[in-house]
């Protein structure tokens, strides 16, 4: 029997965590690791106290037909990445990796094409890290360099959604 590679073993509990998403949507999980320690872990749901998506079997952005990476105001949800971050102390997080996994709400199969939304990525930013590893198949994933976001500022493309 073949060893998981170190990337895939981070990844596989990033999908864990996932399970514990409160969203209805997508399901993500992070979680952030330094030094081949886990420092802090983070899935999607909503703020602490208050009702999830799953409590009130509903999804708001779903019921506005609201598209996938806008009006983020309108979710009910704390992304994973946030999450993770907060979870962690900035030097726990500087020069840190996050793994990121996702998981389609409704059909429980594997997502392989997500990211980081503009919000997230602006968190990742700030706090440090200087890799995002996200599963992109049940073996495969893509490595981003945090600073490629910084060099590639999405946020001036007048583009909404991701």
């Amino acid at each position: 029997m073949e060893r998981v590679s170190k990337h895939n073993y981070y990844l596989d509990i990033a999908q864990t965590v996932s399970e514990r998403s409160t969203c209805l949507r997508k399901k993500y999980g992070a979680i952030i690791v330094k030094n081949d320690t886990i420092v802090s872990t983070g899935y999607n749901g909503a703020p602490r106290g208050r009702k999830n998506c799953t409590d009130l079997g509903m999804c708001m952005r779903d019921k506005l037909n609201i598209p996938r990476g806008e009006r983020y105001e309108m979710c009910r949800s704390v992304h994973a990445e946030a999450n993770a971050i907060i979870a962690a102390s900035r030097e726990q997080m500087l020069g840190a990796t996050i793994y990121m996994a996702c998981v389609d709400g409704k059909t429980g199969e594997l997502v392989t094409d997500t990211c980081s939304c503009m919000m997230c990525k602006r968190l990742v930013i700030n706090a440090g890290i200087e890799k995002v590893i996200i599963r992109t198949g049940e073996e495969d994933f893509k490595i981003v360099d945090v600073s490629s976001w910084i060099e590639d500022d999405d946020s001036l493309s007048g583009k909404f959604g991701y």
